[in-house]
C-alpha cells in the first residue's frame, strides 16, 4: 500500500467537466456490476484510457477504485459471508497466486488474445444463464467435500491469472464458478466475489501493476467515490429485488463484455 500511495501522481489541469462525467460513468458501471458480480472494467477502464491514461496505468487504477467497489458492496453483505468462510479461504489461497503471476507477466502478454480469450468465454457464459432458467436462484445444502475442492482449483487459480492481467469480466467468471462447484444463489456468489475479489484481488493486483508507472491521484479520488456509492447502492438493490434481478443483469452484463472485449480485440488485431 505504501508503493501505491507513493506511486501517486497529482495532476493539476484536471477540470471539473472531465471529473464528472468519470464519476457518472463510475457510479452507473459499478452499479451494475455490483449487482451483476462484475463486468465495472466494461465501462470504467475504456474511458480511462479514452481520457489519455496509458493501459498499465488505467488498470491500476481502475483495481484500485474497483477495492472501493468490494468494500461498498460487501458492507451491504457482511453478515452473510460468515456462512461460507470456508470458500473464502478457498478463494484466496488458490485465487491469489494466480493474480500476483498475471500482475507479474502482463507486460509479456498479448493483450489483443487476451481480450479476444476472454469475450467468448463472456458470452458462453451469458449464453449458458440464459439457457438455465433456473441457474443461481437457489441455494442447495451441499457439504464441500474433498472432490468440489479440487473441481475448483485449478480454474480460481487460472481466473486469478486473467484478473491480474486483464479487469474485465473476470468478477463475473468468479461468479458462475461458484455457482456451478457449489450450487449456490447468486446473492452468494456475488457476495462471495466483491469480498474476495473486489478488495483482496484487486488491491494485490494495484499494488502489481502500480509498479510499472505513476497513478494519477485525481482520477483515483473519483473513481473510488463512485465505485464505493455505486457498489453499495448495487448491493441494495440485490438485496431488495432478490437472485432473478441479479441473474438478469449477469446475463445482460455478460453479454456486453464479451462484444465489447471481442471489438477490442479486433481492433487491436487489425
Amino acid at each position: 500500500m505504501l508503493h501505491i500511495i507513493l506511486n501517486l501522481q497529482i495532476i493539476n489541469d484536471f477540470d471539473f467537466l472531465k471529473g464528472s462525467i468519470i464519476f457518472l460513468i463510475s457510479f452507473i458501471s459499478n452499479t451494475f456490476s455490483a449487482i451483476s458480480g462484475g463486468g465495472a472494467g466494461l465501462i470504467q477502464l475504456p474511458v480511462l484510457i479514452l481520457f489519455g491514461s496509458p493501459y498499465y496505468q488505467a488498470l491500476a487504477t481502475h483495481k484500485i477504485a474497483t477495492v472501493a467497489l468490494g468494500i461498498g458492496g460487501s458492507m451491504r453483505n457482511f453478515k452473510s459471508l460468515r456462512n461460507d468462510s470456508v470458500l473464502l479461504f478457498q478463494m484466496l489461497l488458490f485465487g491469489t497466486p494466480g493474480v500476483i503471476l498475471g500482475s507479474t507477466i502482463v507486460r509479456f502478454l498479448s493483450e489483443q488474445y487476451l481480450y479476444l480469450i476472454l469475450g467468448f468465454i463472456s458470452i458462453i457464459l451469458a449464453l449458458y444463464s440464459f439457457h438455465k432458467p433456473s441457474l443461481g436462484l437457489n441455494s442447495k445444502a451441499n457439504k464441500i467435500n474433498y472432490s468440489l475442492k479440487v473441481k475448483f482449483i485449478l480454474p480460481i487459480f487460472f481466473v486469478g491469472i486473467l484478473n491480474g492481467s486483464v479487469s474485465s469480466g473476470t468478477g463475473l467468471l468468479v461468479t458462475i464458478l461458484l455457482i456451478n462447484v457449489f450450487e449456490i444463489d447468486f446473492l452468494r456468489a456475488v457476495s462471495l466475489t466483491f469480498f474476495t475479489v473486489g478488495i483482496f484481488w484487486n488491491a494485490i493486483g494495484a499494488f502489481f501493476l502500480s509498479r510499472i508507472g505513476l497513478i494519477s491521484t485525481n482520477l483515483l479520488v473519483i473513481l473510488i467515490l463512485g465505485s464505493f456509492l455505486g457498489g453499495y447502492l448495487g448491493a441494495h438493490l440485490s438485496n431488495l429485488k432478490g437472485n432473478l434481478l441479479i441473474k438478469k443483469t449477469f446475463t445482460i452484463v455478460c453479454f456486453l463484455v464479451g462484444f465489447s472485449l471481442l471489438i477490442k480485440s479486433l481492433g487491436l488485431l487489425i
